[in-house]
């Protein structure tokens, strides 16, 4: 084993701005070295390393951080022909360059805004796509019903439906109170406070009690939607179902898709009643409107036709939730980082969306007379 020889640092008789490297530069000779170029004071242009004997990753890498310690550029280390393919290797490797600052330009703007519209559309284009899907296969279960997951759909039906009821009573109930104290605050001045029994009851009817319960229901629901399946893609239960020649969604989509739209338009019918509810009891203790006199008045003003409005969107509320509650599950990508991604995403694009639709139906309501 041949003996290493110290490293040593000299500069150039000629060139005072030059330095000329000898010795082994080695990992067992690193504590030298650093204390060398340490003491090393004046100033340098160009590092000579040609004469160096024994060079190994080390020695590369505390001649890099030296130059760059002095403000020179890593060429203008002059190595070996034979070192040359270690010292790319680390370059590569020691590259500590800061990431690029965010540029908060216009063009940067334009472009994110480019970024978010484009897949805003690969998203709108993946729902159709899903929709489409979903619909042939349910086509293909009303010819063939044995392939129907009762079972599935039933404890789904328990999950969405039966579970959500309390939390669906007591917001609606909280919201038609609310609506009555709003309304009997501006229509006392009038002396008209019994036109709160027809503020409340059309807002509740064809607004509030579906658009509150599809809020609600994309919260618990969709998430929920989206975890099973996203930690069951992650497991690779997915390719499973798959490699035991079943349909993922057969297995998966359709139960939790019917089990929504059974019963999200009964939790809209029971937000109904509770919002009623909540202004019968405002008008009873707060505008001295006896329950007899509110159903009364309720009787004689409420139509038909905003009960329809109403329900005839929790179905279609229904259908968006699931489907992107399911959709959002099974892009999931095998982590558990990509699973909450998911799950976030499908709670902000299901609440966004019934938002918007139930936007849109009321205005189309408005147009047609309704």
């Amino acid at each position: 084993m041949t003996r290493l020889q110290p490293p040593q640092i000299d500069q150039d008789a000629q060139d005072r701005t030059r330095v000329r490297l000898s010795g082994s530069w080695v990992l067992a000779t690193a504590l030298p070295s650093a204390e060398l170029l340490e003491s090393f004071s004046g100033t340098v242009r160009k590092i000579d390393a040609s004469g160096i004997q024994r060079l190994d990753s080390a020695g590369v890498l505390q001649l890099l951080r030296f130059a760059s310690h002095l403000g020179l550029r890593d060429d203008a280390i002059q190595f070996r022909e034979e070192h040359q393919a270690l010292v790319c290797t680390i370059e590569e490797l020691n590259d500590e360059r800061p990431k690029a600052k965010r540029d908060y330009g216009f063009a940067a703007a334009l472009e994110r805004l480019g970024v978010a519209v484009t897949t805003t559309g690969k998203d709108i284009v993946a729902l159709a796509s899903f929709l489409g899907e979903n619909l042939v296969k349910l086509g293909r279960l009303l010819h063939t019903p044995r392939r129907f997951r009762l079972t599935s759909t039933v404890y789904h039906m328990e999950q969405v439906g039966l579970d959500a009821v309390p939390l669906v009573v007591l917001l609606s109930y909280l919201i038609g109170a609310v609506i009555a104290f709003l309304g009997s605050t501006i229509l006392r001045d009038f002396g008209a406070e019994i036109y709160v029994v027809e503020l409340v009851s059309i807002a509740t009817l064809r607004e509030l009690a579906v658009l509150m319960t599809a809020i609600v229901v994309a919260g618990r629901t969709a998430s929920a939607f989206t975890a099973q399946i996203g930690a069951m893609k992650a497991r690779e239960e997915v390719d499973a179902i798959q490699t035991l020649g079943l349909d993922p969604i057969d297995l998966l989509v359709l139960p939790r898709v019917v089990a929504l739209i059974v019963m999200l338009p009964l939790l809209t019918f029971i937000a109904m009643i509770a919002g009623l509810a909540g202004g019968v009891t405002v008008g009873a203790f707060d505008l001295d409107i006896p329950p007899q006199m509110y159903f009364a008045r309720l009787h004689e003003t409420l139509q038909l036709r905003h009960f329809l409005v109403g329900m005839s969107k929790a179905p279609i509320f229904a259908l968006v939730i699931a489907l992107i509650g399911c959709l959002e599950g099974l892009k999931v990508t095998g982590t558990a980082q990509s699973v909450g991604e998911r799950t976030t995403s499908s709670v902000v694009q299901t609440i966004s969306l019934v938002i918007i639709i139930d936007a849109m139906a009321a205005l189309w309501f408005m147009q047609v007379g309704w």
